[in-house]
């Protein structure tokens, strides 16, 4: 046996490295020369391939806006697109939001500075929660027992410091510092006396380390079946005393949900101990410093700045983006799927959506051959396995319709007294009102989950689809001109991955209808969790620079990969195509520069393994690539056979 066996191969794959070799460090020898060239943007805290993708349609976009603006082009014929037109205009005028300062939160920041005991707080819940201001949410989501339900989810809101993991240990006084700081400064700046700013945040941050204590980690809520415990209402609204949650319910018109789901009932059992008379301080507090950072994002530069002390401790970021970015940014968030449907259509092109619809059903097509010749499934869970693929709905470049809640929105110009801050909360409470009326109705799931124009992918367990927006149709992932291999290695791969998500860790809790529901036997269930082990084992603690991927955490993500990549190396081969090619752009989709502030909050929080790992471990597991490389025991990239992880 070899003394290396690295799970990820030679060297730190966060430092280019132009001379390595293939069999050695995939991903460093397909990337170096990209990683020198491409460093952090300012405002941000990583570039990756999925940046490469969305700086593209930014740029078509940014483009069209400005000639939409000019006259110079014609606004397109597409529902509702006029109004994200208006809003970019009001987006764009920075010389404005200067004048402003802090002019268009005054009235909001006054409401909260007038609150003096739990009774006003509970008087004003709605109010509160329309701003999404208060420690919890609510959503109208689909029922996990009852697909084609619309029930309440109850929430939590974040912490200031991301993850329970920040607290407890030697980061979690100075990186509150930080906030307080900066929080205090922010008030200031908003004609808040010193004083008062520093008491406010005093008391937040008490909260907020209560907070910590009984949340739970994002390792543990990765689990889907950790995050669903319905309650009738009545059991909901009884939970608490001091929080009036029976009036919340019926004042917002949620009181007729046959139940609440609730993804924490830890918190929601704390509550009276955690608001209460005692600490309506601490409560306030939070509730002025969660505001101000908020609301700062969409005001004038001076303010943004402001944010930074903290963005820069937690991601590495240490200034803004340019304007035309943030402009960009804020009319995406607020009219995607509008102008989703305006991309997809101008800049995709017929014959290049037909290609990667076909690559989508070959991927399904292999998929299917690649269960049916499981070797560790009972015929009766095959079965059910091969009901739910053939029941897979795709969601291809752009959607047909969208919401219509983007009927109700209004866009109120800067003549007519808008600001970018009033038009954003005014179409934010538009638009949590229309989900609020969604509860008890059926669910619609022709809608997309993601706008076209996200650089995302997904699979939905609950109406078994999966979505491949259009940004994603382009190089590095996609282009219709490049070898069929590259494809397979980049869309190929994600097109698997959000298949193989329907058979991961959470997603094989699900049936094909969408319901949270047992399909398995028990000797395949206790066969898959075996190698959902493996797989946990085989990632944790893989080191990716200063971090290390907890395995535990994103299992279900490497589930993803491990399957997509399969998948994909095997329709590849079916038509011919060169693996070396296919591997050489699996790993260029995960080139990634950022900050390391930014890899130690992606390594503790996110369910996603750096992409390092998931480019070199995935690949390790994958006899075509030893074959393809001509790698052996003594090199980098080399895993032995028994270390190996096949989970599908």
């Amino acid at each position: 046996m070899t003394k290396f066996n690295i799970r990820g191969g030679f060297g730190d794959s966060t430092k280019p490295d132009v001379n390595i070799r293939e069999q050695d460090n995939l991903y460093l020898a397909v990337n170096s020369k990209w990683l020198q060239e491409n460093p952090v943007p300012a405002g941000r805290p990583i570039i990756d391939g999925f940046s490469v993708a969305e700086k593209q349609t930014r740029k078509n976009l940014v483009k069209d806006f400005t000639d939409f603006l000019s006259g110079q082009k014609p606004i397109p014929h597409i529902k509702n697109f006029n109004k994200a037109v208006e809003f970019y205009r009001v987006a764009k005028d920075e010389q404005k939001r200067t004048a402003e300062g802090a002019a268009p939160i005054k009235q909001d920041l006054a409401f909260l500075t007038s609150l003096n005991n739990l009774a006003d707080v509970n008087e004003n819940l709605t109010k509160l929660l329309l701003m999404d201001n208060l420690p919890f949410k609510f959503e109208v989501e689909p029922d996990f027992k009852n697909a084609q339900l619309n029930i309440v989810t109850f929430y939590r809101q974040n912490l200031i410091l991301a993850d329970t993991s920040y607290y407890g240990n030697e980061k979690t006084t100075n990186l509150l510092g930080v906030w307080q700081k900066q929080t205090a400064n922010l008030l200031v700046m908003s004609g808040v006396k010193q004083s008062e700013a520093e008491q406010y945040t005093n008391g937040a941050v008490k909260l907020d380390q209560r907070l910590a204590q009984v949340y739970q980690s994002a390792e543990y809520n990765s689990e889907i079946e950790n995050i669903y415990h319905p309650l009738s209402v009545a059991e909901f609204t009884n939970q608490s005393k001091n929080i009036h949650l029976a009036d919340l319910l019926k004042e917002t018109g949620l009181e007729t949900t046959k139940k609440v789901n609730v993804t924490e009932p830890g918190y929601l059992d704390k509550f009276d101990e955690l608001f209460n008379e005692k600490h309506f301080f601490e409560l306030k507090g939070w509730l002025i410093g969660h505001f101000i950072n908020q609301a700062a994002r969409y005001l004038s530069r001076e303010f943004r700045k402001a944010r930074l002390p903290l963005r820069k401790a937690m991601y590495g970021i240490d200034s803004l983006a340019a304007d035309e970015r943030f402009a960009y940014d804020q009319t995406i968030a607020m009219f995607g799927d509008v102008i989703g449907q305006y991309y997809g259509k101008e800049y995709l092109g017929v014959e290049a959506k037909a290609d990667a619809t076909k690559i989508v059903k070959n991927m399904i097509a292999v998929y299917q051959d690649h269960l049916k010749n499981n070797s560790w499934l009972s015929d009766t869970t095959k079965k059910k396995a091969l009901k739910k693929l053939d029941t897979l709905v795709l969601k291809i470049a752009y959607p047909e319709h969208v919401q219509k809640f983007y009927d109700e929105f209004k866009v109120t110009a800067a003549l007519a007294g808008g600001s970018l801050y009033s038009n954003i909360k005014a179409n934010n409470q538009v638009k949590l009102r229309a989900n609020f009326a969604d509860v008890n109705r059926p669910v619609d799931n022709s809608l997309w989950e993601m706008a076209a124009v996200e650089a995302n992918a997904c699979y939905n367990p609950q109406s078994n689809d999966i979505t491949f927006p259009a940004l994603l149709l382009q190089k590095p992932f996609y282009d219709l001109h490049q070898d069929r291999a590259a494809n397979y290695g980049g869309f190929g791969a994600v097109v698997g991955h959000e298949i193989s998500h329907a058979f991961d860790n959470n997603g094989a809790q699900f049936d094909e209808l969408g319901n949270m529901k047992n399909w398995w036997t028990d000797e395949d269930y206790a066969a898959f969790n075996k190698r959902i082990k493996a797989e946990i084992k085989l990632f944790d603690g893989v080191e990716v620079g200063t971090s290390k991927v907890n395995g535990k955490l994103t299992v279900s993500e490497n589930i993803g990969d491990q399957g997509g990549l399969t998948v994909a190396v095997a329709a590849n081969k079916q038509e011919g195509g060169d693996a070396k090619i296919l591997f050489e752009n699996y790993a260029r989709i995960w080139a990634t520069n950022a900050k390391p502030e930014f890899w130690q909050l992606i390594a503790a929080s996110d369910v996603h393994a750096l992409s390092q790992a998931r480019a070199n471990v995935q690949v390790q597991c994958q006899d075509e690539f030893y074959q393809a490389f001509n790698v052996n025991q003594d090199d980098g990239m080399w895993l032995d056979p028994d270390k190996r992880v096949q989970v599908w």
